[in-house]
């Protein structure tokens, strides 16, 4: 099939919960960015958006726990305890958290997440997470993005108020990490077979992953049952090994987004992007991520502010200007 006739294809069995072959997402991938063709993929998918979730919006805010070297020295993260960048330690406590925890729903974030580095006491942060649900009243869904566990640690941490886990398998885990995907991926079975809901994006995406790459990544998070997918950026650190490389093009984040959206169809209900930016909602995304705290993005803690000065309202915004509505719940409220 040509390029158009696969976007059409795709874009009239989405609701089917079907998804897209491996084949057909690596030549969507490989559209020219800026193409007529490349309009309409991204066109296609805003309307397969559309229908989906019906306009709706919803905001991600991350809470970056503890900004500490980390020893598994990711090739992209700041954090990386053999880079040098990170040389004092601070950690959110409970006051903080709370506190951050409470403005985000304030400002109608759907998703919270608690993001820790690798080896993070477990314990500790059951700890906050019942101080969180006992303080904070609100609809609000309330998860983790931490280390790797088992079925049984899934099932505790569901029981003590966890309601999803941000997990992947990173583009070129193995190469530019130190973790076994296996270990990664029995994670992901792990959450898959709790009562745990998966958000799994693919990431972090740079000029130096394949088409095959991000199209297997894809198709993963969605045979693994995410509820939201999608793509982040690889931001280049200084001073990180992958830091020297640039980061992908607006457009390009753009096409990922949309290619993720006509892959997954019905199959994964919404589509994240971060960062996220006005040209992204319109091809897709109907998700988009606020950060505070420990940032893996950056070579310093982000406290009292947003990463990249990039809020609640300007998120907002750009999801207005793109035609959406943002909704703190997934029943519209």
């Amino acid at each position: 099939m040509t390029d158009l006739e696969i976007i059409a294809y795709a874009e009239a069995q989405a609701e089917t919960g079907k998804l897209l072959p491996r084949d057909s997402i690596i030549q969507l991938l490989a559209i020219e960015t800026g193409s007529e063709t490349w309009k309409e993929l991204g066109a296609a998918a805003r309307r397969v958006t559309s229908r989906l979730t019906h306009d709706r919006a919803y905001l991600w805010g991350a809470i970056g726990v503890d900004f500490a070297p980390c020893s598994m020295n990711c090739d992209f993260c700041s954090l990386g305890e053999a880079w040098g960048i990170v040389t004092t330690e601070r950690k959110y406590d409970e006051e903080e958290t709370v506190k951050q925890v409470r403005e985000y729903v304030q400002q109608g974030v759907r998703w919270i997440v608690l993001r820790t580095t690798e080896f993070y006491s477990k314990e500790a942060l059951m700890d906050m997470i019942r101080a969180i649900r006992t303080r904070v009243v609100g609809t609000y869904e309330l998860g983790l993005n931490i280390g790797e566990f088992d079925l049984e640690t899934a099932n505790w941490l569901h029981t003590c108020g966890v309601d999803f886990i941000y997990h992947s398998l990173r583009l070129g885990e193995g190469k530019d990490t130190h973790f076994d995907p296996k270990v990664r991926i029995a994670t992901l079975e792990a959450v898959k077979a709790s009562p745990l809901k998966l958000v799994f994006l693919v990431e972090p995406v740079g000029i130096e992953h394949s088409n095959e790459e991000i199209a297997d990544i894809c198709l993963l998070a969605a045979n693994c049952n995410a509820i939201v997918t999608g793509a982040m950026a690889r931001i280049p650190v200084p001073g990180t090994p992958l830091g020297v490389y640039p980061q992908i093009e607006e457009e390009r984040l753009a096409q990922i987004i949309a290619v993720t959206r006509l892959a997954c169809g019905s199959h994964v209900p919404d589509i994240c992007v971060h960062p996220g930016s006005q040209l992204q909602m319109e091809f897709g995304a109907n998700v988009t991520v606020i950060e505070t705290g420990s940032v893996p993005r950056d070579s310093s803690c982000c406290c009292g502010g947003k990463w990249n000065q990039f809020d609640a309202t300007k998120a907002k915004e750009l999801f207005q200007k793109a035609g959406y509505t943002v909704y703190a719940t997934a029943e519209g409220e």
